[in-house]
C-alpha cells in the first residue's frame, strides 16, 4: 500500500484546528501546537515514555497527562530472575499542567511530588537524561539515579501522523526511536543497576494526540546487537486510519527500513506462549518468546485506561530496502496492548 513519506515541516493541525498532513517521516518534520486544538482538554493525551534495558534489566520510565488522569510510573523489571516492581502515582484531571514540550525534539519535562521527581531533560546534540529520585518505592525501597542515552550518528526516526476514520478531530501524531545507548546507574533499594555504553540501550516513545471515544492499541519495540549491527524495531497498529503511514519499521545502526502493515499473531489463552508477527508485503517473520507481563490500569469519571505488558526477547527475519533479508536473534523488547475508553 503507498505510503505519503513528509520530507519538509509540516503541522498536523491546521488553522481551525482540524488535523491534516497524514503521513511518516524520518525525522521529527511535523510540529505540533496545542493552541490550535478546537477539543475539550481532556481528550488530548500528551506522553513521553523511556524504556531502558541491559542483559539484567529493563527499566521503564513515563510520564503520561491524559486530560482527566495523570500518570508517572516506573517499572523495575529483571530480566534474569523474572522479578519486577512498578511504582505509579497520579493526579486528577491534570487537564495540562505537566506543561509536556510541543516537541520530541527539544524541551524537557519535569514531575515532583514532594520529595519525589522524574525528569526527562533533552540536550544539544540528540542525547537525553532520564533522572529519578524515588524516596519509597514498593516495598519501602529508594530508587534514585541518572541514565544517559546517546543517539546514533545522524539517525532515523519513526514520525507518523495519522487520522481516526470516525472521528473528525480525532489524530495521533508519535515519534519512535529505538536506538539509543544507555549509560549510567540507578539505586534500587540496596542494590545497583549498572548500564553500559555497547551493552544497554533505549527505546523514545513519544506521542501527542487528540483520543476518539475508544480506542486498542497494539505496539511493540525492541534493540540489540546482531551480526555485529545494532537492530532496533518499532511496529503496531490501532483503530487510527494508517492509509498514508504506518508506525512501522526497522532499524540497522539508525537507518530506518520503512515496513507496511505488521499483524500481531497472539495466543489469546496464555499471552506467555510464543507470539508470531508478519507483514503484509512478506517482509517480516518474527517470534516472539515472552517471559513475564504487567497491567497497569486507571479510571476516573468517564475516562479509563490500561495496558497490559509482556517482556521478552525477539527472534527472526526481514528483507531490508534494498532487497536483502537479514536475520536477528534475542534482541530484548516489549509487547504491549493499550485500551482507553471516554
Amino acid at each position: 500500500m503507498p505510503q505519503n513519506e513528509i520530507c519538509s515541516p509540516l503541522s498536523v493541525l491546521d488553522d481551525r484546528g482540524q488535523p491534516h498532513n497524514f503521513g511518516w517521516s524520518k525525522q521529527a518534520n511535523f510540529f505540533y501546537d496545542p493552541a490550535l486544538l478546537h477539543v475539550p482538554r481532556h481528550r488530548v493525551t500528551e506522553s513521553d515514555r523511556y524504556i531502558v534495558h541491559s542483559p539484567t534489566h529493563m527499566l521503564i520510565f513515563e510520564i503520561r497527562d491524559d486530560g482527566w488522569l495523570g500518570h508517572m510510573g516506573i517499572s523495575v523489571i529483571s530480566l534474569r530472575d523474572k522479578k519486577r516492581s512498578t511504582q505509579v502515582f497520579q493526579t486528577v484531571v491534570p487537564l495540562g499542567s505537566y506543561q509536556m514540550p510541543n516537541s520530541s525534539v527539544t524541551g524537557s519535562v519535569r514531575w515532583r511530588r514532594k520529595k519525589t521527581q522524574l525528569n526527562f531533560v533533552c540536550m544539544e546534540g540528540g542525547s537525553r537524561i532520564v533522572k529519578a529520585d524515588i524516596l519509597k518505592f514498593g516495598r519501602h525501597r529508594s530508587l534514585r539515579g541518572a541514565l544517559i542515552l546517546t543517539p546514533q550518528e545522524e539517525p532515523h526516526s519513526l514520525v507518523t501522523n495519522q487520522p481516526w476514520r470516525n472521528g473528525k478531530k480525532a489524530f495521533r501524531y508519535t515519534r519512535c526511536s529505538p536506538w539509543f545507548f544507555a549509560e549510567g546507574m540507578i539505586q534500587f533499594g540496596g542494590s545497583e543497576i549498572i548500564f553500559t555504553r555497547g551493552n544497554a540501550w533505549g527505546v523514545f516513545d513519544w506521542y501527542r494526540c487528540v483520543r476518539p471515544k475508544a480506542d486498542i492499541r497494539y505496539w511493540a519495540a525492541a534493540s540489540g546487537m546482531s551480526e555485529g549491527k545494532l537492530f532496533s524495531f518499532c511496529v503496531g497498529y490501532s483503530g487510527a486510519d494508517f492509509s498514508e503511514g504506518t508506525e512501522n519499521g526497522f532499524f540497522i545502526d539508525g537507518k530506518l527500513h520503512k515496513l507496511d502493515q505488521v499483524t500481531f499473531h497472539i495466543p489469546l489463552s496464555n499471552w506467555l506462549s510464543p507470539w508470531r508477527f508478519t507483514s503484509n508485503d512478506n517482509r517480516l517473520e518474527m517470534t516472539f518468546h515472552p517471559h513475564q507481563e504487567r497491567i497497569d490500569r486507571g479510571s476516573l469519571f468517564f475516562h479509563s485506561s490500561a495496558r497490559r505488558q509482556v517482556c521478552g526477547f525477539f527472534s527472526g527475519k526481514v528483507q531490508l530496502d534494498d532487497g536483502s533479508v537479514i536475520g536477528f536473534q534475542h534482541l530484548t523488547g516489549f509487547a504491549e496492548r493499550s485500551k482507553t475508553q471516554l
